[in-house]
Order: structure tokens, then sequence, then C-alpha cells
């Protein structure tokens, strides 16, 4: 009989920094927090300590970190440190003016059982997470190494394996470490090169191999994405866990994956929009963001954003019930200004309504008189969402006639793909065609007609 693996319980550490107010913190941990229990983690507490800055050598000042060994198990102690001195007022001021839960140094109560691992709500240096580890006896990871771990298990496709083992590797390379037999060397090739220096080697290599294979997947993704250009094209943008895929699944009737999770989907889904339409609507789902999303997923995941910015029309999706929705708004917003997508026409679309009360209804529309509320769970909110978007392309389209020679009746498929035909008679010279579509879409019919 199989039993499963033991459980890791983890410990979350924040440091409230002076920019930041209490709820923006107890936000973040929040957030953290479910980020863990995404990568199987049970959270058994966590540890806060208001900071001007991040302590340099253990994040944590010298009190805090001996609260947090007492929930690890470990001496609370790194080692010989070099560090400056401090004034009295300043050591008062970095330990925090949240008394501890217990007395420092002092184990955990019995109600609270050990953690064996260690989670930053920050990105550190190595050099503080092997601090860290040394002083409590526990594995470290921070915010990045929680978010990346995550996209290395949820990636399915090759191209979203391919992207998040780059990102991985960035993450990993300041971070190997000496063996424990003090580094040694390397006969035959690369002799002279420390254990160390070989892994950075492998590495190295990896990465050039992997770019070469990205750059092969993301060529015939632009050739794809030049195919669909004359389409009309939808993406659905914004936080992860705000219901794009619900929305996704609702407006296409696809099977793509639906969890309440952080990070479910990675790989940008293309679906054409159900009922069709004529011309035809596709939808995009694109990977969710997060704040404090490492730069190096972002730069990973360029090619699965340029949905995105080649979209004719942006969905922001919002989780209304989030009482930090407007926060997780703007990282959306920065991460798309970010990419050059800010310019793209969208719309806001506030999610998850049936999760709202009245006053917070009324609170809402006062504040964004112009959104979309709905619940993708709701039938009746889906089609007025269709409608929209119908009405959206509607009103940028034309009406044209067109002639269709009889010699080139093969072009027929392409006309009904890109516009709507409203009406055709015919005549000595070929089908006459009664359009409505896009200006762009109608003219280069005529193009492809004229060089046929």
């Amino acid at each position: 009989m199989e039993t499963k693996p033991p459980v890791s319980r983890a410990i979350l550490v924040g440091v409230q920094l002076p920019d930041v107010d209490d709820a923006a913190h107890a936000a973040s941990l929040e957030e953290l927090a479910r980020l863990v229990k995404t990568l199987g983690h049970e959270v058994v507490g966590t540890l806060s300590q208001r900071r001007e800055a991040l302590e340099g050598a253990t994040v944590l000042g010298k009190g805090r970190l001996r609260d947090l060994a007492a929930r690890t198990g470990g001496t609370g102690l790194v080692g010989k440190m070099a560090t400056a001195p401090k004034s009295k007022a300043r050591e008062r001021f970095d330990e925090g003016v949240a008394e501890p839960a217990f007395m420092p140094g002092e184990p955990a109560p019995d109600d609270q059982p050990l953690a064996d691992v260690v989670i930053v709500d920050h990105e550190i240096s190595p050099s503080q997470a092997r601090n860290l580890e040394r002083a409590t006896g526990a594995d470290v990871l921070d915010r990045t190494g929680v978010i990346v771990e995550i996209f290395h298990r949820h990636a399915r496709s090759r191209e979203a394996k391919l992207q998040v083992e780059m990102a991985r590797l960035q993450y990993v390379v300041p971070r190997l470490r000496e063996s424990s037999t003090g580094g040694g060397r390397q006969r035959g090739v690369g002799a002279g090169e420390s254990d160390i220096d070989v892994d950075r080697r492998k590495v190295r290599d990896r990465r050039a191999e992997l770019k070469a294979q990205l750059d092969a997947i993301q060529r015939d993704d632009e050739q794809r994405r030049s195919a669909r250009g004359d389409q009309l094209r939808v993406a659905l943008v914004g936080y992860t866990n705000a219901g794009k895929s619900s929305l996704m699944r609702a407006l296409t009737g696809s099977e793509v994956l639906v969890a309440d999770q952080l990070f479910a989907t990675l790989d940008t889904t293309v679906r054409a929009l159900r009922p069709e339409t004529s011309p035809r609507v596709l939808v995009s789902d694109t990977v969710g963001f997060i704040k404090k999303l490492p730069h190096d997923l972002v730069a990973s995941f360029r090619s699965t954003l340029a949905e995105a910015l080649d979209a004719s029309l942006l969905l922001y999706v919002v989780d209304a019930s989030d009482p930090t929705y407007e926060a997780q708004l703007e990282v959306t917003r920065s991460v798309l200004r970010e990419i050059g997508a800010d310019a793209v026409p969208s719309r806001l679309l506030l999610n998850k309504m049936d999760r709202v009360d009245e006053a917070g209804r009324a609170a809402l529309l006062e504040k964004h008189p112009d959104a979309i509320m709905l619940s993708a769970s709701s039938p009746e909110d889906v089609a007025t969402l269709r409608a929209t978007i119908i009405a959206f392309f509607e009103s940028a389209m034309v009406e044209e006639r067109l002639t269709l020679p009889y010699a080139q009746q093969g072009l027929l498929g392409a006309v009904y793909e890109n516009v709507r035909v409203l009406s055709e008679t015919f005549d000595p010279d070929g089908r006459l065609l009664h359009l409505r579509g896009l200006p762009g879409g109608i003219a280069r019919l005529r193009k492809l007609i004229a060089v046929s």
C-alpha cells in the first residue's frame, strides 16, 4: 500500500517596510499563504516584523531571528558575521513593535508544531537564505522561489515547460554552492574547474539549449498569430485566480482547466467564441499575474503575453469579491504596460459578483461605472458579455459590395471566415456579395482576389 510523503510544515516570514501599510502587508502574507498551500505545504504560523529595511545578513533582527528559530528547532545563531554598529534606538526599531507570541529562545508551545520550511515574503539573496538556514535548521525559500516552483509543477505544454525551466535555472545559478567535500577538481574536459564551476557551466549550456528551442517554438507561434491576423481577437487578462479560465470555458465551451488555486493556467489557450459569429471571434486565456512576479518569469512568458499585445480587445478580469482587487488590477496593468499592451482597447470585468453583497455592488458601481459586472457561473451574465464583445466589433464594421469571379470561387471560405455576408446574387461576372466587416478585413479580401 502506497504511503503519501509527509507534508512539509511552513512558517511564513514577512518584513513590513515603511512604505507598506498594515492592510497591504497582511494581504501580501495571506497571498503568500495561498501560494505555499498551492505548493503543497501546510502553513503552521506567521512571523512578522516592522523594519526600515531587510537585515542585510538575516532578513530579520536578532530577536525576531531567535523567535523564528524557536519555531523551527534551530539555534538562532548564524556564526561570525560582520555587522555595522547600530544605535540603541535603531536596534529597538529593528526589533519591531509587535510582541512575540513566546519568549525568544524558548521552544514553541505544544499546539504550534515545529516548521521544517521557512518561506520569506521577499526576494532574498543566496547569502541571506544560507544564513537563515544556519540559524533555523530549516529549508528556506523566498517568494520568487515559491512562484518558480509552482510554475514548474503546473507547466503542461512544451513551450511552458521550456519557459519555466529557463526561469528556474536563472533562479538556481546564484544559489549553487560548493560541495561539502570542498569542491574537488575535475579531470579531462574542464580540468582545473571546481565542482561549482562545472555546475555553472552545465547550467549555462542548458540555458543556451533551451533558448534555441524556445526561439524555434516562438517563430512558429508568430507564424500562427500572423495567420490569425485577419481575425477578431479578444484576450482575457488579469490576476491569477480571478476567474479567467471559468470565463473562457463559459464563452467558448472549451474544456480548459478550471481550479480554485493560483497559477492553474500557464498555457495560452485560443478558442472561437460560441455560438460562432461571422466573422469569427477568437478568445484567448492568458497566464495570470501576481504581485512581485519575478522579472525572469515575465521575460520567459513574453511570447505568451504577446497574445494580449496582438488582441483587438483586452478584457481585464478582476475578482470583485477580493478586498485587494484594486491592487491586483494595478499589477495587471503594470505588467501589460511593461510589454506595451496598455494601448490596446480594453474593458473592465468585475467577476465573481455572486459573492458580493448589495452594499458592495453599489460601491463598485459608483467607483467603476463603466465596468461590466458579472459572474462566470451565470449564463445570463455570460450572454450579456458575449453581446458586448460582438457590439464592440460591430461598431467598427462597414458595409461594402464585392464581386467574386466564378474562377475564384475557392476563396468563398475565406470570405465567410473574415466578414459577414448579408446577401449574394449572381451576374455574368461572378458572385455579387453584400458584406459587413472591418475595413481592414474587406481590403485584404479585395487584395486576395486581385492577386489570385
